[in-house]
């Protein structure tokens, strides 16, 4: 929809792009972020920003609403109930509302009703799992996406629930779909009036009417409290799990574990080429890999070695100039994945057994202890306390960054000074100090590169009083103390500061400089080409600069360079693939990329239509379809590509072949890449601190994890998981930090 004269430009840092539509409460407008997320944001009347009550509750709300997570509800990622029109900012799905989807294509049945139903049960548990009660369960506000059902405005509803609204008659919810109790007294209701709004939903769904339509919402409402629900044009099986839920005792309707059950057995199995539905705690078998050999082209190149490789991965910049993305992560070669039997594993894709939860995950380290901390937290030596003043759950949140290193974890951030965080225990041990003294937080911030050799690898960013100058430095800190050993300037406008192969390279203008992580002193200068932006591969000890040039005449070029880590000499690759690809990882002596079919690459879910596989010993690529067109945040894992997609559907590809070997869904919202662990496991984790596992090699769930984060902040970056030998640990986006056991994940952390 068009914006109209008089709407908004922009709200805090969102630019307002269109509208999606309006209602009772306010208009919900498209938006983006500085970085490209898009955003659908709704703003309150103006009739309700001047109430102080209002408000008051709105604030309320919007705390309770940022704990509400779930592969089915659209999460809750900014607001600001103090603006002159209070707002709040939930992730964007695309898709129609379920009222747009029946009055267009009729109703739903088969595996698309089932997986209605199911998704919003999965909804309405994490919704009632953050202590909300949604109230406005009606099908303008489930938005049908392509992998499931998003329930939306379960905020405002709540908030709005005491307003007098009787001078224009307005009536908080929709009569048709709205409980007897609720009818009666708005501020009673309980979980059970949404059981009731679902059972009308799923009515609706599948039949096109209402349980309790009438040509007035006063008529409704009587026949809501006064009469049976009509039932007739709905199947014998779902009838009666239906009318259990419209039961006008609150009492005598079934609760959500039980309700899942009975849509299980009363819908019916996809056919034969349906869609596969997703419910998380009923997975669909999941296709069979295919033998090691058929992953293949043929054989190795003689000049690639066997065995794992480390992968460095690609940063992006972030607020204050400081990039959010995460450190590399090993990646064996797949070939010998499959082909070396398990140490002491049971059999692949089966998971541990009940006796024996130690035979799929790897031993803890000796004396660790799952515990949880903040990296505000106070350190026992250096800065004792530092907080920035945007952490109180207003506004944006650390966005850390974290390395593991010598039984350590240290992390920094926005607003964040490095600390060291001892891994076993999550005691704080040291803050260090920043590269200018007096900095006010709020002007701070930083990436922690790498730790070596007792080098703890810093890049630092300060903002001037002004707020419109930024300068860079990379920092040596010893890791036992944090005390600075040194410093240099960096002007990375067209690379990235990285430490690869034992040399820090550091980017000064047009060229990069090498230098020892120890001291600082310089090895070569590399020249970078003109224009271009780089950012350094390692594959073992070759050495890759991938150069993009977004301004060319051709619209965007891409230079891949083979440099020489001795003495920084570079040959031009012509194997480079375009301009859309993003580099992956290292697979049996290739680089992988994974190649959009639109250069539109500015939301979360881009698509990735194929793989080209580079080989730069031959100076040669091989570009190979995707059978099915993938989204999300992808990693190179086990040598399979594995995406996530923003409702938490995991989907792992073969990079050679192109087929989909498997996918599965989560309950998990926004999750970050997925990262593999050193035996056949993959995790996935959301921004609320929710950590889901799965078998690497049929995708088979294994485990989901409670939430750990203070709050949801996922424009504050996307949580990046570590592995800490046999442990996890995880830091959020809001700046909590902890751990979690793969085999015992319901142990509860102690405070660190």
């Amino acid at each position: 929809m068009a914006l109209y004269e008089g709407d908004p430009e922009s709200l805090g840092e969102y630019r307002i792009v269109d509208r999606l539509g309006a209602g009772g409460m306010g208009v919900v407008y498209r938006a983006r972020s500085r970085s490209g997320r898009e955003v659908a944001v709704k703003v309150v009347h103006a009739q309700y920003a001047a109430d102080a009550v209002f408000r008051a509750r709105f604030r309320q709300e919007i705390a309770a609403a940022r704990k509400v997570s779930g592969a089915f509800t659209a999460p809750v990622v900014d607001a600001d109930p103090e603006d002159e029109r209070p707002w709040m900012a939930t992730q964007y799905v695309p898709g129609r509302s379920l009222a747009a989807r029946i009055q267009v294509g009729g109703p739903l049945d088969g595996a698309e009703l089932r997986r209605l139903a199911l998704g919003l049960v999965e909804a309405l548990r994490d919704i009632h799992r953050a202590g909300v009660v949604h109230r406005d369960l009606k099908p303008a506000n489930v938005l049908m996406a392509e992998d499931g059902p998003r329930v939306i405005d379960f905020g405002i509803s709540r908030a709005a629930e005491n307003q007098a609204l009787t001078e224009t008659g307005h009536m908080m919810g929709t009569p048709p779909f709205m409980s007897p109790e609720q009818l009666v007294d708005a501020r009673s209701v309980a979980p059970a009036s949404d059981v009731f709004s679902l059972g009308a939903l799923v009515v609706f769904a599948a039949t096109g009417h209402g349980p309790f339509d009438a040509d007035s919402p006063y008529m409704a409402a009587y026949r809501v409290m006064s009469e049976e629900p009509v039932l007739d044009a709905v199947s014998v099986p779902l009838r009666e799990v239906v009318s259990r839920c419209l039961a006008k005792e609150p009492a005598a309707r079934p609760g959500l574990d039980e309700l899942a059950r009975a849509f299980a057995t009363a819908l019916p199995d996809p056919a034969p080429g349906e869609t596969p539905t997703v419910p998380h705690r009923h997975p669909d078998p999941q296709p069979t890999l295919p033998p090691a050999a058929a992953l293949f082209e043929g054989p190795r190149p003689a000049s690639a070695p066997a065995g794992p490789r480390p992968v460095s991965r690609r940063t992006r910049a972030r607020r204050l100039a400081v990039p959010a993305g995460v450190a590399g992560v090993l990646v064996a070669a797949l070939l010998a994945y499959f082909l070396t039997p398990f140490k002491g594993g049971d059999p692949v894709g089966t998971g541990p057994s009940p006796s024996a939860p130690a035979a799929r995950w790897a031993a803890v380290p000796a004396g660790w202890q799952p515990w949880q901390t903040t990296l505000y937290a106070t350190a026992a030596d250096g800065v004792k306390h530092a907080q920035a003043a945007n952490t109180d759950g207003s506004g944006s949140g650390a966005q850390p960054t974290c390395v593991l290193g010598g039984g350590s974890v240290y992390c920094s951030g926005n607003g964040v000074l490095p600390v060291r965080v001892d891994a076993s225990t999550g005691r704080t041990l040291w803050r260090a100090a920043p590269a200018v003294r007096d900095t006010p937080l709020d002007h701070y911030g930083a990436l922690v590169l790498a730790v070596r050799d007792g080098v703890l690898l810093v890049r630092e960013s300060v903002m001037n009083a002004a707020g419109n100058d930024t300068t860079a430095t990379v920092s040596a800190l010893a890791t036992d103390s944090g005390r600075r050993l040194w410093s240099r300037p960096v002007q990375d406008r067209y690379a990235d500061t990285v430490l690869l192969g034992g040399l820090v390279l550091a980017p000064d203008g047009f060229a990069v400089t090498a230098r020892s992580p120890r001291d600082g002193t310089e090895r070569w200068t590399m020249a970078m080409p003109t224009g271009y932006r780089c950012v350094f591969l390692a594959d073992g000890d070759r050495l890759y600069a991938d150069c993009v040039d977004y301004h060319s005449a051709s619209g965007a070029d891409r230079l891949l360079l083979s440099v020489d880590p001795s003495d920084g000499s570079a040959r031009r690759l012509r194997s480079a693939p375009s301009a859309d690809a993003t580099y992956a990882g290292a697979l049996d002596g290739r680089l992988v990329f994974v190649e959009r079919r639109t250069s539109a690459a500015t939301a979360d879910d881009n698509g990735y239509a194929r793989v080209v596989l580079v080989d730069p010993a031959e100076d040669s690529a091989r570009t190979t379809e995707l059978a099915q067109e993938q989204q999300g945040r992808m990693a190179l894992v086990h040598g399979v590509l594995c995406f996530a997609t923003s409702s938490g559907r995991v989907t792992a590809v073969s990079p050679v072949t192109g087929k989909r070997l498997w996918w599965t869904a989560t309950t998990l919202e926004q999750p970050g890449a997925p990262v593999a662990d050193g035996r056949r496991s993959v995790f996935v984790v959301s921004a609320s601190g929710r950590v889901a596992a799965l078998d690497a090699r049929k995708g088979t769930p294994l485990w989901e994890s409670t939430p750990r984060a203070g709050r949801v902040d996922t424009l504050g970056g996307l949580p990046a998981l570590l592995l800490h030998k046999g442990a996890l640990v995880v830091p959020s986006p809001d700046g909590t930090l902890f751990t979690l056991d793969p085999a015992h994940p319901e142990r509860k952390p102690v405070p660190g």
